[in-house]
């Protein structure tokens, strides 16, 4: 994966609206939901909801697909997987990054 790819992934995600309309398909998986299903769970107006999905096609992140009068959107696992990937790519310098202490967070101030 380009840094590129990533950084455009990242930044349709970095809005909180796109990213709870994909994690919600995410969690529908390979069933997908139409937009008036997402509009129904997500209270989101329909030209918000068009403009976001667009923005989650073009960064690859979804895939669509219509069927009849529907369109499904789906999540595009094979981009997910790459850029899991991208991101533990030489994780922890090839250990395992398995702790056996929970991390704390630690509040900055």
């Amino acid at each position: 994966m380009k840094n590129t790819d990533a950084i455009s992934a990242f930044l349709a995600l970095g809005q909180e609206s796109r990213l709870n309309v994909f994690r919600l398909i995410v969690q529908r998986g390979d069933v997908g939901l139409t937009p008036g299903q997402l509009i129904e769970k997500l209270g989101i107006p329909n030209a918000t909801l068009s403009f976001h999905l667009k923005e989650l096609l073009q960064a690859d992140l979804l895939i669509v697909e219509r069927q009849s009068r529907n369109l499904i959107y789906r999540p595009n696992a094979q981009m997910v997987q790459d850029l899991s990937e991208f991101l533990l790519d030489n994780c922890c310098g090839g250990k395992s990054c398995s702790t056996t202490k929970p991390l704390r967070k630690v509040k900055q101030s």
